[in-house]
């Protein structure tokens, strides 16, 4: 078991800085290159290579990610709301609520098919 230097509190705030780091970068990509991309996708794709490359160590982050996984389901409330307030638009929506869902499933789906290929498990 490895030695920690820094207190909770900092290997948490360490963790939250880096993930802003890479979220505030990822904007700074997509603007400055004018990409058709969210800039917190473009963050990600960035925190993801340089875990790869070992620059970030992933220890670094797990308190923070955790602590955010946590409150998870809180960040998706003012979505939801908003949702539910255009659910009055009529039927229309229904088509594209079917659309959304069949991608959802799809998208799964394939996921879950590379994960276990890649994995090595059983087809």
């Amino acid at each position: 078991m490895k030695a920690t230097i820094l207190s909770p509190l900092a290997a948490w705030l360490l963790g939250l800085g880096l993930l802003l780091a890479f979220a505030a970068l990822g904007e700074g990509v997509v603007r400055l290159l004018r990409l058709p991309v969210p800039g917190s996708v473009a963050g990600l794709l960035l925190l993801w290579l340089a875990l790869g490359l070992k620059v970030v160590r992933l220890e670094w982050l797990e308190a923070a990610a955790d602590s955010l996984l946590g409150v998870l389901g809180l960040l998706f409330v003012p979505a939801t709301v908003g949702f539910v307030g255009f659910l009055s638009a009529g039927a229309e929506w229904g088509l594209w609520l079917l659309v959304m869902l069949a991608g959802l499933l799809a998208g799964a789906g394939v996921s879950g098919i590379i994960t276990s290929r890649w994995l090595g498990g059983e087809e």
